[in-house]
């Protein structure tokens, strides 16, 4: 269950609470504690939720454009149709999370774990997916269905240009 204190705080605005984490940069792993809590819907554009404990959170239908989720554990969150543009999720852990439909355009999902993630129809354009291993996350069980993921091979992607310009978009 969320801390109290913590979930007060988030909900007092993205001011206090950003003005809170640079004051507390001593804050140990996965704090502040907002696990299991009920986010649906809100507006979190460019929180800074780094390191900060949502597992099992409900995210659904959340604006999380341009926030600070680096390293954030989000195991088994509920973030269906959530928009992740633009948002830091570098080495972020998605392991299980509900995403399906969520809007991922221009993140940074360096080294995040997508295993087990339901991923379907989501939206992954400009996505920096470097050493997101995508290959071990299609084998540890995340869904990708109907998702646009874009070429993880710049090099793949120039060639692809070079041979059939019309078949592959940019």
């Amino acid at each position: 269950m969320a801390n109290p204190k913590s979930l007060d705080l988030l909900v007092s605005g993205k001011t206090p609470w950003n003005k809170w984490r640079r004051a507390n940069p001593d804050v140990q792993a996965f704090e502040p504690d907002l696990h299991e809590a009920q986010l649906h819907g809100m507006d979190l554009q460019g929180f800074d939720l780094h390191e900060a404990d949502l597992t099992e959170a409900d995210i659904s239908e959340a604006d999380l454009t341009e926030a600070n989720l680096q390293a954030t554990d989000l195991r088994h969150a509920d973030g269906r149709s959530a928009n992740l543009s633009d948002a830091n999720l570098q080495k972020a852990n998605l392991h299980g999370a509900d995403l399906r439909g969520s809007h991922f355009c221009r993140a940074n999902l360096q080294g995040a774990d997508l295993s087990n993630a339901d991923l379907r129809g989501a939206d992954f354009r400009g996505a920096d997916l470097h050493e997101a291993d995508l290959k071990k996350a299609m084998l540890d069980g995340a869904i990708f269905d109907e998702a646009n993921l874009p070429l993880t091979d710049p090099n793949k992607h120039r060639e692809a240009r070079k041979r059939r310009p019309e078949s592959v978009s940019v």
